[in-house]
């Protein structure tokens, strides 16, 4: 374990204000200049909206690159860039009135890609008439894969960081097609797993693949030489329990917009909105059980579980919600330790 891993929380979180989102700051700017210069205007558009309307699931991504001092800007490049890419993609899907199931599965090479360090780039647009972007997404790529290339750990984790990805992969064609194949292609694909997880509803496990941050995750765990057993233990501990609290959380807050919006939402796949908090309870308490199984480092991944609790819950939309708003007694019964996660997000939605 690193020398320089805070010993408190509350030394991570004034790491994590103080050295880590400055940088998370400068590299969005960066990528948002570079965006700027996209020639193609529908490119362009999607780049700078995801940018702009999508940065916090950055800046949530880089709390891993609090813990190892030695490694917190290329880890921040490394997040910044790979989630930026799967922020860009998701527009791309959702946001151009496309339906294709060809085109989105060859959009995501580009994540499948970047997190090959030895991949050759492929043509990402060729089925959108290979509209130019001046090499951005291309860009995002190689800047993932020249960061990984100095992780000493990476070979060992990155089986585990490649199933992450195709999964990803994976639910961003199947929740994209036209809308009245989804639920049939999304169960179609859980048939295949459904006797790994035989504890979770088919759009629980839909719902975990959706998650980045046991790839960032494992980018952390890759800083040093780690071992094949504790790789295979903080998989486990993210898929699907970490991962699944993320997305059910992220859902769970837009249920009204999406109703309006008519989005597809995996938390109104549960019967009945108590049963919705009692899941995600329950991805709560397995999470935390399976993050004491961690050795060496723990402390980071209790604070990402009580980290989500704290920014999805303080988020305004939340307020909006009758049946949402009962769901933040998960904070007040998780303790402290989440109260504080809850304050230092509402302070972080102010200066941001």
């Amino acid at each position: 374990m690193s020398t320089g891993a805070p010993k408190t929380s509350t030394q991570f979180l004034f790491r994590l204000f103080r050295d880590v989102l400055p940088i998370a700051r400068d590299e969005i700017g960066r990528w948002t200049s570079r965006a700027l210069l996209i020639p193609d205007p529908v490119l362009r558009a999607q780049a700078l909206q995801s940018l702009k309307l999508k940065r916090f699931h950055a800046d949530g991504g880089c709390v891993y690159a609090a813990v190892n001092r030695d490694f917190t800007p290329q880890l921040v490049r490394l997040i910044v860039a790979l989630q930026t890419i799967s922020d860009y993609l998701d527009n791309l899907c959702d946001r151009c009135d496309v339906y294709d199931a060809d085109d989105f599965f060859l959009l995501h090479n580009a994540m499948r890609e970047a997190v090959r360090p030895a991949a050759r780039l492929t043509n990402y647009y060729e089925l959108r008439g290979n509209l130019d972007d001046g090499g951005y997404l291309e860009a995002l790529v190689t800047t993932c894969q020249k960061e990984l290339r100095g992780l000493s750990g990476y070979q060992t984790v990155q089986p585990h960081v490649e199933w992450l990805v195709e999964r990803y992969s994976e639910l961003q064609v199947y929740k994209h097609i036209e809308p009245k194949l989804r639920t049939k292609r999304l169960t179609d694909w859980w048939d295949k797993y459904k006797d790994a997880y035989p504890n979770l509803h088919w759009w629980e496990f839909a719902a975990a693949t959706g998650s980045t941050l046991g790839m960032f995750a494992m980018f952390l765990a890759a800083t040093e030489n780690v071992d094949a057993e504790t790789g295979e233990r903080l998989f486990q501990t993210y898929f699907p329990w970490i991962g699944g609290l993320h997305i059910l959380l992220d859902y769970l807050i837009d249920l009204d917009e999406d109703d309006v919006a008519g989005d597809y939402n995996f938390v109104q796949c549960y019967a009945e909105k108590h049963y919705a908090r009692e899941r995600i309870g329950w991805f709560v308490t397995e999470s935390e059980r399976h993050v004491e199984s961690l050795v060496p480092q723990p402390r980071i991944h209790r604070d990402v579980i009580q980290g989500l609790l704290g920014m999805y819950l303080s988020d305004e939309k939340v307020r909006k919600q009758v049946e949402v708003k009962q769901t933040r007694r998960l904070v007040l019964r998780s303790g402290p330790l989440a109260w504080m996660y809850f304050g230092a997000c509402v302070l972080y939605r102010k200066i941001r």
